[in-house]
C-alpha cells in the first residue's frame, strides 16, 4: 500500500463517488438501505476531511505559499460539507429534507473533489515531491484510526468550529 498522501487522498475520493453512485441508485429504495448508506458516507467524510485539515493543508499552506487561497477554499468547502453532514447526522430518510440535504452533499463534496483532483493535487505534487508526500501520507495512516467517524464527535466538531473563528 502507497503512503502517498495523495493516493490515499484519492482512494478516500473513489470510495465516497461509489458510496454517492450507490445513494443515487437507491433514492427510490427502502428508507433503512438509504439510511445505511448514508451512515457511510458521513463517516468517510469526517474521517477524510479531518485528516486533510490536521495534515494535508497545514502541511500545504505551510510548504507551499503559492496555494494558500487553494487551501482556504478547501477549509471552507470542508466547514459546508460539515454543517451537512451533522444535520443529515441527526435526520433519518424519513424527513422530508433528507434526500435534498444528501444531493446537495454531494454536489458540494463532488465539485471540491473534481477541484483538488485536476487543479490542486497537480499543484501539489510539483512543490512537494515524492519523500514529503510519503511522509504526509505515513502521517495521515498513523492518525486514521484515531480520527472521528462522526460528525458529532468533539474532535469533528472542533474541527468545524475551528473553521468558523478562522
Amino acid at each position: 500500500m502507497s503512503t502517498d498522501a495523495i493516493v490515499l487522498l484519492k482512494e478516500d475520493h473513489k470510495n465516497m463517488r461509489r458510496l454517492f453512485k450507490e445513494f443515487q441508485a437507491n433514492e427510490d429504495g427502502p428508507a433503512t438501505r438509504k439510511a445505511k448508506i448514508v451512515e457511510q458516507i458521513l463517516e468517510g467524510l469526517t474521517v477524510h476531511t479531518y485528516l486533510e485539515n490536521e495534515v494535508m493543508y497545514p502541511e500545504v499552506r505551510r510548504l507551499v505559499p503559492d496555494l494558500e487561497d487553494d487551501v482556504l477554499e478547501s477549509y471552507e468547502e470542508h466547514h459546508v460539507a460539515d454543517v451537512l453532514c451533522m444535520e443529515l447526522a441527526t435526520m433519518g430518510p424519513e424527513d422530508e429534507h433528507f434526500d435534498a440535504k444528501v444531493t446537495v452533499l454531494i454536489e458540494n463534496v463532488t465539485h471540491h473533489v473534481e477541484e483538488e483532483e485536476q487543479e490542486w493535487f497537480p499543484k501539489v505534487r510539483e512543490a512537494l515531491g515524492r519523500d514529503e508526500l510519503q511522509e504526509l501520507g505515513a502521517r495521515m495512516l498513523e492518525l486514521r484510526p484515531s480520527a472521528p467517524t462522526r460528525p458529532t464527535e468533539p474532535k469533528a466538531l472542533k474541527k468545524a468550529l475551528d473553521a468558523i473563528r478562522a
